[in-house]
C-alpha cells in the first residue's frame, strides 16, 4: 500500500508544468490589482478630498460627525472645532479628524434651486 502511494508521488511530481507557478499566482496578482483600483484607490481620494475641505472650512459652515452630530461650526482651532447643535445650542468640541462631512454655508439654498427646477 505504502509502495503505491509513493510510485503515484512520483509521477505527479515530474510531470510539472513551468507555468504551473504562473498560472497559480496570476489569478491572485489580478486579484489584487482589482482590490487597489475598485477599493484602495477610490477610498484616498474621498479622504483627500475631505482633507481639504477640512483645511478650507469657515464658522458658519454645517458639518456631521462620524458619530452623527450635526451642527454648524463656530470656533475652529488647530486641532480642534467647536460646533453648535440645533437642539437646545449645545456647543460641542470636537477633533477635526471626527468630521465626516461638510456642508458649506450657500449649498444649501444652491441644492434647493437646483431641486425645484
Amino acid at each position: 500500500m505504502i509502495q503505491f502511494i509513493l510510485e503515484a508521488a512520483d509521477a505527479t511530481s515530474t510531470s510539472t508544468s513551468p507555468y504551473g507557478n504562473l498560472l497559480f499566482f496570476g489569478p491572485l496578482i489580478l486579484i489584487a490589482v482589482g482590490m487597489y483600483f475598485f477599493l484602495i484607490r477610490p477610498q484616498r481620494k474621498k479622504d483627500k478630498e475631505l482633507s481639504q475641505q477640512i483645511s478650507e472650512m469657515q464658522v458658519g459652515d454645517k458639518i456631521v460627525t462620524i458619530g452623527g452630530f450635526v451642527g454648524e461650526i463656530v470656533n475652529i482651532g488647530e486641532e480642534e472645532v467647536t460646533f453648535s447643535s440645533s437642539v437646545a445650542h449645545t456647543y460641542l468640541t470636537i477633533q477635526k479628524s471626527a468630521i465626516a462631512t461638510i456642508t458649506k454655508r450657500g449649498a444649501e439654498a444652491v441644492d434647493d434651486g437646483k431641486k425645484k427646477k
